[in-house]
C-alpha cells in the first residue's frame, strides 16, 4: 500500500513551530454560565408553605 509521505519527515512540521502560550477566557462558556445562572434562580425561588388540613 502506498504512502502519501516518508517516514523520515514525520512529525517534522510540529516540531519546528514555536508553542505559543494559550490565551485566557475574558468569559465564562454559555455552558457553565447558563448552569450558574440556573442554580441562583432555582434557589431564590421560595417554594408555598404547604398547609394540612
Amino acid at each position: 500500500m502506498p504512502t502519501h509521505g516518508s517516514m523520515t519527515k514525520a512529525g517534522k512540521v510540529r516540531k519546528a513551530t514555536p508553542k505559543i502560550e494559550q490565551k485566557k477566557r475574558k468569559n465564562m462558556n454559555p455552558r457553565v454560565k447558563n448552569k450558574k445562572e440556573f442554580i441562583v434562580r432555582s434557589q431564590r425561588v421560595e417554594r408555598p408553605i404547604r398547609r394540612r388540613r
